[in-house]
């Protein structure tokens, strides 16, 4: 036991003797007396750690700093994003006003009698049976009640049921309580159009009082027949279906809109017009026509 103690303690004073001996030449390499040598390695580890944590704050800073600097910069894009969006809107909507403008004059080139005032659609009101949508002109713009109302290309939208000065409402071609008397262009059978609020397809025109012998095509274009309300020739719809109605004695069609009425955004309204006689339809003909026909009711 003894001798093995001694080992120990020479073992312990070898490495004791050769740890001195290397700090002691390290000292002299570098200068440096042996306690501050001593100080330097126990200190060694903490200031590891230390320039650790001053690596890590730094590199926290720095990412906070771009963090800020990327938020800014994604601000700045989004205003950017969203002018440019609302330039593009202003774009697409100037276009398609020129492109309404172009059919317009296409229009008038084909029927030069037509008097037309333009108007913007700012309200619409439907329930199961009525469908009308409310304009920003009036009587201060020449607009009177039983005007006829179109899209640029002519197709029918409705008819001017009520107006104040700077505005008008207008019963639409959906609507089931407007009638408009109506021709199948390819084969001359007439009848009377109304909105037909079918189940499950409330888009649809219903054409009654066909012929019962009629022969009725799909995709069969049905236009207005003409009368001092409607000019002749303006189109109504085109045939989707048809059928006997349910006494047998006459036929119906259904129609598709002409107008895609929903997606409405201008539309015009035809204040003067001249009939296939020469006569002009204008706004106190109407007018008058509207009194007759209250007079005789």
């Amino acid at each position: 036991m003894r001798n093995l103690f001694s080992t120990k303690v020479k073992i312990i004073l070898v490495i004791a003797a050769l740890l001195t001996a290397a700090l002691a030449i390290y000292s002299g390499i570098s200068n440096q007396s042996l306690p501050s040598v001593i100080v330097q390695g126990v200190l060694a580890p903490f200031r590891a750690a230390g320039t650790t944590l001053t690596n890590t704050a730094e590199k926290y800073y720095s990412y906070m700093f771009r963090y800020e600097a990327l938020d800014a910069e994604n601000k700045v894009l989004e205003e950017r994003i969203a002018q440019m969006e609302d330039v593009a809107r202003q774009a697409d909507s100037v276009s398609r006003e020129n492109e309404r403008l172009r059919a317009q004059n296409k229009l008038l080139a084909t029927h030069e009698s037509y008097v037309m005032t333009d108007a913007y659609i700012i309200g619409w009101s439907s329930t199961d049976f009525t469908n009308v949508l409310t304009i920003n002109r009036g009587t201060n713009s020449g607009i009177d009640v039983n005007m006829c109302a179109v899209t640029a290309n002519g197709e029918v939208v409705g008819l001017v049921t009520q107006v104040g000065p700077n505005y008008a409402e207008v019963k639409t071609v959906l609507d089931s309580t407007l009638e408009i008397s109506s021709t199948i262009s390819a084969s001359g059978y007439n009848g009377m159009v109304s909105g037909g609020y079918i189940r499950g397809n409330d888009k649809l025109l219903r054409m009654n009082y066909l012929p019962s012998a009629a022969i009725i095509r799909n995709n069969q274009q049905v236009v207005t027949s003409g009368s001092t309300v409607y000019p002749r020739g303006l189109v109504v719809g085109s045939v989707v279906d048809a059928g006997f109605e349910a006494t047998g004695v006459a036929k119906y069609a259904l129609l598709e809109p002409a107008a895609d009425i929903n997606a409405l955004e201008q539309i015009f309204i035809i204040t003067s017009y001249t009939t296939d006689t020469g006569t002009t339809i204008a706004s106190s003909t109407l007018t008058d026509a509207t009194t007759d026909a209250t007079t005789d009711a």
